[in-house]
């Protein structure tokens, strides 16, 4: 046959062959063209086409090797395409096409160097942290569906915790973030916030007989020369101001603190674990420093405390006129660090006695400097149900 001949059938096929050849040799072609498609598409949900390229095979695959979903117990091992890739079609391909953006950063060597992988790290887990907040984690309850759960054989803690997501059908991810990779670091973040509120919430001039709160955790003394000292005083804490020498502040520190032991912790109120600071041996047991004018028993605990107060010197500087803007720093930095691991409990869920055992539990899970964790405390524990009229 001639090219012109072929030609004309191309241009008009229906002139020159059956409906019945059209009809087979279109379907012929759409199998062949699925085929290929299908199989192309299959190719790139390999672990192999995903170690492919030096930026996941250098970064998140080595930390993946280093968990459960690698190696355990049962032999079970949930690869890349298995936890970022859709399992039923229609999603699939729509997660493909998202994907395709990649290819871009590759070109660009957008993440190319362990340096840039971790300067973009923050961004790319919160890109899948939201995927799989709104898909409710499906490719985790692929393998991990509620319904299949015994959640008599877990511990008592899990239980409650497992109970109240599979109620909720909660995403996995809301509580199991860096189950598979390492947690993005926010340090750095937290850190310039926490400065920029020193800078704007601290006072630079004091008066006597006026009270302030702490902006961050603070060393205090016995002397004036802030040579000899006496403790330590806790975030957002209110102290009284009694005499200023130069740079130097003599300030009354009121609390209660237990009679058992040496005394060294002072506490805002009775009965409550919210602490104002701590004093050393040697300053606890100062009569000079301290003194103690009312005695209580515990009908909890059966422990006596003590009401004081504590004078004491520090430095004139990191002290502001109220609370406002320290709360509402631990408020935004707890809202948005502590939901890297899940959907945080509001703040008056728990009493304030209780908030310091599920705080400690939440820092395995980020990052946070002291005087950040420090403040975050004393605001739940300030905002819990013990002081909240909206009581869970």
């Amino acid at each position: 046959m001639s090219i012109p001949s072929m030609w004309k059938i191309i241009r008009s096929p229906s002139t020159h062959l059956s409906l019945g050849v059209l009809t087979l040799g279109g379907f012929m072609a759409g199998v062949v063209f699925w085929g290929a498609f299908n199989t192309g598409l299959e190719a790139t949900n390999t672990e192999e086409f995903c170690i492919s390229c030096h930026e996941m095979e250098a970064n998140v695959y080595q930390e993946l090797q280093e968990t459960v979903h690698w190696s355990n117990n049962s032999g079970v091992r949930a690869t890349c395409p298995d936890c970022h890739v859709p399992h039923n079609w229609t999603d699939k391909i729509a997660r493909k096409m998202q994907a395709s953006k990649e290819v871009f950063g590759k070109l660009f060597g957008t993440i190319d160097t362990r340096e840039k992988f971790l300067d973009k790290r923050l961004e790319l887990a919160q890109h899948e942290w939201q995927r799989f907040s709104a898909n409710k984690s499906l490719e985790c309850r692929n393998c991990h569906d509620y319904n299949s759960m015994n959640f008599d054989n877990m511990s008592e803690k899990a239980q409650v915790q497992m109970r109240r997501a599979a109620e909720r059908d909660q995403s996995c991810l809301d509580c199991h973030k860096g189950i598979a990779h390492e947690l993005p670091d926010m340090l750095e973040g937290v850190s310039e916030a926490f400065a920029q509120l020193e800078q704007s919430a601290a006072v630079s001039g004091f008066d006597t007989g006026k009270t302030y709160y702490s902006i961050r955790q603070l060393p205090i003394y016995e002397d004036p020369q802030l040579a000899v000292e006496a403790g330590q005083l806790n975030a957002a804490t209110p102290v009284k101001v009694l005499e200023i020498d130069g740079d130097s502040l003599k300030v009354e520190l009121s609390g209660w603190r237990r009679t058992k032991g040496f005394g060294r912790v002072i506490n805002e109120d009775f009965g409550f674990n919210i602490s104002s600071g701590h004093l050393s041996k040697a300053a606890a047991q100062n009569d000079q420093l301290v003194s103690g004018f009312e005695r209580k028993e515990d009908d909890m605990t059966g422990l006596e405390w003590e009401r004081i107060n504590a004078v004491v010197w520090m430095r004139a500087g990191s002290l502001a006129e109220s609370t406002e803007m320290i709360w509402d720093y631990a408020k935004e930095t707890y809202q948005s660090s502590c939901s890297v691991c899940h959907t945080q409990p509001d703040e008056n869920h728990f009493d304030a006695n209780t908030w310091p055992g599920m705080f400690n539990g939440m820092l395995s899970f980020v990052n946070l400097d002291g005087d950040s964790q420090a403040v975050i405390l004393k605001y739940l524990q300030k905002h819990s149900s013990d002081f909240s009229d909206d009581k869970h």
